[in-house]
């Protein structure tokens, strides 16, 4: 799924567009040494009271929020999975029933708690859902009136449930200021998923969306022995990955001018596919083009193609250009320095050897602050005319203005 097919479903949690069948709920207590299962129950979406069905819609909402290839990850099915017994057949059989077999909407949650390695409470929500999806015109736009393919479909959510915190709150019953009550909360989800995929604007049985609030923990084990579904490299593993890529293919050629140049193009691939709903992914023969207009050298892309086979394996695995680079800043560090900079500041910063050093230099006009105090950069009029007066004790290179240490 993409950006755009994401909005698409998540404009159907609205109270005029819903379209939610039934909702099924389990609440689980964890303590030290068991996890029970405190609630299940099952109804009809629309008989909830009207304040409990906009906080569930936006529970619903949020399920389906963040970034694809972070947040939101397409995952497929393996085929051992989508034979007679798999767990893409059970989850076929779950939708199929639109939640009114209360056994098999018991027995998904059981399956859950047996994988879900979480240590406090939570609150499990399902929901069965039917859309029609509409025609569309050549130009996107929607033909309300012209549906021929129905988008049935399962979203899961899991939610922290944690106590309030304590403090005082106004009773108006006894006007008085009183200790509050520390109700269990049920908080914004942190994992879920949509089954089956809404790709192609069609229903997609060989894959599902998965959301994970936190895209460094996205429970990999859980995805595994709940699903059979493997998940890609988490964003911070994308980036380490890629960076062993490329120390492995410049070696010690790897130089400041390179790695700025390879910095300016990965920026321009993410800027010339902003308004792309397909995330840009760095397949191998993008990132070697990018090397090679980066100024790497020809006998340096044997090493990448191993350095990529080594790291991407069958190819299966992906880059996503959003996870490598950031459109919004560059980091430059040495140690106990770091310098951010916008990617379109960046020949602000030169490389350049001086008194026989390496230094970066940074280009600044007279606006400098120190901890939020400006400050000047350039010597006053007075030392400049000093210096010229008496060369002998000159610390001002006088054609410049700088001052000679």
């Amino acid at each position: 799924m993409n950006k755009k097919e994401v909005s698409e479903i998540k404009k159907q949690f609205r109270p005029d567009q819903c379209a939610i069948s039934r909702i099924c709920g389990c609440y689980v207590d964890h303590d030290e040494h068991e996890t029970i299962k405190r609630m299940v129950s099952s109804s009809s979406f629309l008989t909830l009271p009207e304040e409990e069905i906009f906080k569930y819609l936006e529970i619903f909402k949020q399920t389906l929020s963040g970034t694809i290839g972070k947040n939101l990850n397409n995952i497929e099915f393996p085929l051992s999975e989508e034979a007679t017994g798999g767990k893409q057949e059970f989850l076929l059989k779950l939708r199929d029933s639109k939640l009114t077999d209360d056994s098999l909407v018991e027995l998904f949650f059981d399956k859950v708690i047996e994988t879900f390695d979480y240590p406090e409470n939570y609150y499990m929500i399902l929901i069965h859902s039917t859309y029609d999806i509409p025609g569309k015109t050549l130009d996107d736009l929607e033909l309300f009136d012209s549906s021929d393919e129905v988008y049935e479909h399962l979203l899961f959510s899991i939610c922290p449930v944690n106590r309030a915190k304590a403090g005082l709150s106004y009773n108006p019953g006894t006007n008085s200021i009183e200790k509050r009550n520390r109700d269990w909360v049920v908080e914004a989800p942190m994992k879920g998923f949509l089954f089956p995929a809404f790709s192609d604007r069609r229903p997609d049985i060989h894959n599902l969306l998965y959301f994970s609030k936190n895209a460094e923990d996205p429970k990999d084990s859980f995805i595994d022995q709940l699903l059979g579904c493997s998940l890609p490299l988490t964003p911070k593993t994308q980036k380490e990955a890629f960076n062993q890529i490329l120390t492995n293919a410049l070696g010690d050629d790897g130089d400041y001018e390179m790695m700025k140049n390879i910095q300016d193009n990965l920026t321009e691939l993410l800027e010339t596919e902003k308004d792309n709903p397909e995330p840009p992914v760095l397949t191998k023969p993008v990132l070697r083009n990018i090397l090679e207009s980066s100024g790497v050298p020809k006998e340096h892309m044997e090493s990448f193609d191993h350095s990529y086979q080594d790291a991407c394996g069958d190819n299966k695995q992906q880059f996503l250009a959003a996870n490598i680079a950031s459109p919004r800043q560059v980091q430059i560090s040495v140690p106990d320095i770091s310098i951010k900079v916008h990617p379109s500041k960046m020949d602000l910063i030169e490389s350049k050897l001086i008194e026989g050093r390496q230094c970066l230099v940074i280009t600044v006009d007279d606006h400098v602050e120190i901890n939020g105090v400006r400050v000047r950069t350039m010597p006053v009029p007075q030392e400049i005319e000093h210096a010229s007066k008496n060369p002998e004790e000159a610390s001002v290179d006088i054609t410049t203005g700088e001052i000679i240490e």
